[in-house]
């Protein structure tokens, strides 16, 4: 699937409707991405400002000042990109076309079960924190997996992300702690560059464990987040922000993920927009790969163990071939086929005459006869009495 880029650079006043809609409405709001890519951003949100008993919508975003938003953000150093800025990763306009069922964010406020919710479709636009211009995740891998990671997954996601780093593939992730951590620790040990993407604000710290990191990102790199700044992470968001994991990267590697890993959750926006999907197999005793290896055993993800089987993956056709790997080669290995037939019949003992290990071989007898001088040569044979035995035997 490839992205649906937006043409021409956005008025004023079409950026200043977005910036309403990214702080009046939830992120993924599907409904909300299909009037703007139905309508455009300003008779979009026209039309969310109709009241809706019951909503409070119209009320949220009637009391938004964007352009006070834009020059709040700015003060912070956080800017605003939306469709049609040179910045704006044509990715995202793939989430237009794909969607997903949440049932677990319908629930009502006491509690009870409420209606599932559709969730999805490209941000009115996204909030960017950091120097790095986001043109320069054309080519990047996001790396996510398990916040419980093991010593086995730590050490996989950091050479996998070292790797991809060292090549100048930047890496994505969440900014969470686990492989996530690993993922943008690794890129930046190895001299790359990395980039997290929020559920929260791009001006929240989230995890605290992770500030160190998350502020150095904002400082040399970048965090992004369709969340406004100020925002705080919820369930929703989480499940949200991985569609734009997915969508910012040419493919996704699962490290280490349990069956309910909410990094499956992105590995499904991978897959229906049809991005490359790579898993790292574990022991399968492992609790922290079982959903890893759900996806291989389904066919929805390519075996991968080195980030150079990861560059051949998402690399142009030919561009990062990898060697199939073998063993050490064994002087036998040098032997010609028919060398090899004959020094099967060669015993270790008692020797056999040229006649006899021809009938063994089913070969003409000067043809054994060659095979058999080639192979005292190189020291496979020795010649003992008028027939031949296996060199160093006896």
């Amino acid at each position: 699937m490839s992205g649906l880029r937006s043409t021409g650079s956005p008025t004023e006043a079409d950026r200043l409707a977005r910036v309403v809609l990214s702080v009046g409405v939830e992120p993924g709001d599907i409904t909300t991405s299909r009037l703007v890519r139905a309508l455009g951003p300003q008779r979009a949100l026209g039309e969310q400002l109709v009241p809706k008993p019951g909503s409070g919508l119209a009320e949220r975003l009637g009391e938004v000042d964007p352009a006070r938003e834009l020059e709040r953000a700015e003060q912070r150093g956080i800017r605003f990109v939306v469709p049609g800025d040179a910045e704006w990763p044509p990715g995202l306009d793939d989430l237009d076309q794909v969607d997903q069922l949440d049932h677990r964010s319908g629930a009502s406020e006491d509690g009870r079960e409420g209606e599932p919710v559709t969730f999805g479709g490209t941000p009115p636009g996204i909030w960017v924190r950091g120097p790095m211009p986001l043109t320069e995740l054309a080519r990047s891998v996001a790396v996510v997996g398990s916040r419980a990671a093991s010593v086995y997954g730590v050490e996989t996601a950091r050479a996998i992300s070292g790797h991809l780093a060292l090549s100048g593939v930047p890496v994505v992730s969440g900014g969470a702690l686990g492989i996530d951590f690993v993922a943008h620790d690794a890129a930046l040990r190895a001299g790359g560059a990395t980039v997290a993407v929020l559920a929260c604000g791009v001006d929240r710290i989230y995890p605290e464990q992770n500030r160190p990191l998350l502020a150095h990102l904002a400082d040399q790199y970048a965090v992004v987040s369709e969340q406004p700044p100020g925002s705080g992470p919820t369930q929703l968001r989480f499940l949200a922000r991985n569609r734009l994991i997915a969508a910012l990267t040419r493919g996704t590697v699962l490290v280490e993920a349990a069956l309910r890993s909410g990094a499956l959750n992105t590995v499904g926006w991978a897959e229906q927009m049809s991005r490359a999907v790579m898993g790292v197999p574990g022991p399968v005793t492992s609790y922290s790969s079982a959903g890893v290896h759900q996806c291989l055993r389904r066919g929805g993800a390519t075996l991968v163990t080195h980030g150079s089987e990861v560059l051949e993956v998402v690399g142009e056709s030919g561009e990062h071939l990898v060697e199939v790997p073998r063993g050490p080669e064994r002087p036998r290995d040098r032997l010609s086929a028919v060398e090899r037939r004959v020094l099967e019949q060669v015993p270790p003992a008692a020797p056999l005459a040229v006649d006899a290990i021809a009938s063994l071989s089913l070969l003409h007898a000067r043809d054994t006869m060659g095979a058999l001088s080639r192979l005292e040569a190189k020291g496979f044979v020795r010649r003992i009495d008028g027939g031949w035995r296996l060199a160093g035997a006896g």
